[in-house]
């Protein structure tokens, strides 16, 4: 109550009950405007039907305490939960992160319905294509629709190279993760052995990785992080030719040319009538956040409670080049929304496994003995803010889709 109080000044007062009423106003009924809409106490829509956020910026807003309603799931009972992504079972002692609620100004998000999500997705292939930050968002909206399917024979994931494949057999559905971190083809897209130092990418290929999803009714695409490192070198041709073609490139030139080549596909190759599209923008890198002691997420409690902090570890020129190329699909007629989830993650600094996970090579005693330096600062515990950003894909799916 305390943190409540902390970041609604006033909360008792007559003032905030009359923006709270504003508040209320502004949601509208995509369907039955008869219907009734309920708010429970905690600002959560409870939809009957289905409703409209016209008018409403979803990803402006701030992070509440909520300790009532929130977790929306127990980590250790997601039956799909990954060893990268449970903090808990590898040694976070607090649980805050796990308390926060994203309140978009002017509007609520509506309360989570696993089974209706499920309907709506009755029939239909949904495929998360993209990194392990991508893998990151795929798992947390397993863990949000587990609890929805009680019967375990009823759900089940099967690992198909780098396809992993998730069914809900009660609503033949699939909710499925494709391995594909550069979009293009590279020398990254073993699922498995992918550490590799020096990156080579295709830069204008992508039908082998694009004939396993592109029958999808829904694609979920995110792509940030694996170009972050400063040197990438670009393929015209085959691996196997020796007479092929190397050039260094520069980050944001190389990413354009790739998400060119993944548009131009698109454009092409999708049936638009068919298949909703959803790219998820950058998730923030909380490696340049830190005080005098050089510290970056590692030992952080609490969010950021400065509103539109913007992290060092951010690349803008990257931002905006994805921006554009969403922009310009969707002009060419493409159904296509950005789930600009860039912001509302810049405050969460606190979210992060840091040394909290598994690691798939062991440390060493000087990665041991400095944790700051060494912390995962990109990925995101569960529960946590990947499942904010479910929330939202959940409130288009309910009403757009």
């Amino acid at each position: 109550m305390e943190k409540l109080q902390r970041l609604v000044p006033g909360y008792r007062s007559v003032g905030f009950m009359l923006v709270m009423g504003v508040t209320m106003g502004v949601v509208y009924f995509c369907l039955d405007h008869n219907n009734v809409i309920g708010f429970n106490l905690i600002g959560e829509a409870n939809i009957a039907e289905d409703y409209s956020f016209e008018g409403c910026d979803l990803f402006n807003g701030s992070w509440v305490y909520d300790n009532k309603s929130r977790p929306l799931y127990n980590e250790k009972e997601c039956s799909f939960m990954a060893d990268d992504y449970a903090c808990h079972k590898f040694g976070r002692k607090d649980f805050e992160y796990q308390f926060w609620r994203w309140q978009p100004h002017g509007c609520d998000l509506p309360r989570f319905n696993g089974t209706a999500l499920l309907e709506k997705l009755r029939d239909k292939r949904v495929v998360f294509v993209g990194d392990s930050v991508g893998k990151n968002h795929w798992v947390s909206l397993l863990c949000l629709i587990d609890s929805w399917i009680p019967d375990p024979s009823h759900k089940v994931a099967e690992w198909h190279g780098s396809l992993i494949t998730f069914r809900a057999s009660e609503f033949n559905a699939s909710i499925d993760f494709y391995w594909e971190p550069l979009l293009v083809e590279s020398n990254c897209d073993d699922p498995v052995h992918h550490r590799v130092h020096d990156r080579i990418m295709k830069i204008e290929s992508i039908e082998k990785h694009a004939k396993q999803w592109i029958d999808a009714d829904m694609l979920v695409f995110d792509s940030y992080t694996w170009w972050l490192v400063p040197n990438m070198t670009l393929l015209w041709g085959s691996f196997e030719n020796p007479n092929r073609t190397l050039i260094e490139s520069g980050r944001v030139r190389r990413y354009e040319m790739a998400l060119k080549t993944w548009s131009n596909w698109l454009e092409t190759h999708l049936n638009r009538t068919k298949t909703r599209m959803f790219f998820t923008s950058l998730s923030p890198d909380h490696k340049e956040y830190g005080d005098p002691m050089g510290e970056t997420c590692y030992n952080k409690t609490e969010p950021i409670m400065e509103q539109g902090y913007w992290s060092k570890g951010t690349d803008n020129d990257l931002m905006r080049t994805a921006q554009s190329v969403v922009q310009d699909l969707e002009k060419k007629g493409l159904k296509i929304e950005l789930l600009n989830i860039t912001q509302l993650s810049q405050y969460r600094n606190d979210g992060h496994p840091t040394i909290y996970k598994r690691h798939w090579v062991p440390p060493t005693e000087s990665e041991l003995a400095n944790p700051i330096a060494n912390s995962d600062c990109i990925h995101w515990c569960l529960p946590g803010v990947p499942d904010v950003w479910n929330e939202i894909l959940y409130t288009y799916i309910r009403c757009k889709v």
